[in-house]
């Protein structure tokens, strides 16, 4: 596996192309002695569940997993906390506003992006809405449905976190 800075072939810095592999996560410039470090990007997505015990998903309309169902989220925005990175996500992709999302787990995940490895930490997130929401699909979200948890297949989702999530959180949601 190519490293995950792999693309970046000069320093930030100084413009140095003496920019090289420090360690695992990191590059550093042999002229001017700038570190680059390759952390995480945070994400979210959200188990929107309706008092109907169905779950709001998305279809990707865009790649990665193009065509594939996911769950509303996306990525943190810098200044941005988790909780409002959440809230803005599913109303770009959805319309609704929610508030007050619950925190469960999360989960490290790889999501190829233009060509390149990058990688992510997933935070998962449970809403409650009420039954008269109308979600309407917006953003890189194709087509919004619910879907009764009893028929969840985690094997629909197309991002591996997310099938992973699904699979750890839809049994426990169907016990209530």
């Amino acid at each position: 596996m190519q490293h995950p800075l792999y693309k970046f072939r000069f320093c930030p810095v100084c413009g140095s192309k003496h920019f090289d592999v420090n360690n695992f996560k990191s590059k550093k410039c042999r002229d001017c002695g700038f570190t680059y470090y390759a952390n995480a990007c945070s994400a979210t997505a959200a188990f929107i569940i309706n008092s109907k015990d169905e779950l709001l998903v998305v279809r990707r309309g865009k790649e990665p997993a193009r065509g594939t169902l996911d769950l509303p989220g996306g990525f943190v925005d810098m200044d941005e906390t988790a909780e409002e990175g959440m809230i803005r996500e599913i109303e770009e992709e959805t319309g609704l506003r929610l508030e007050h999302p619950e925190y469960m787990f999360s989960i490290p995940n790889r999501y190829e992006y233009s060509g390149m490895i990058i990688h992510t930490l997933d935070m998962f997130y449970r809403c409650g809405v009420d039954n008269d929401v109308n979600p309407k699909a917006a953003d890189d979200a194709q087509e919004c449905m619910w879907i009764p948890l009893k028929d969840v297949d985690y094997r629909d989702f197309g991002l591996t976190s997310i099938s992973q999530a699904v699979k750890r959180a839809v049994p426990e949601f169907s016990k209530f």
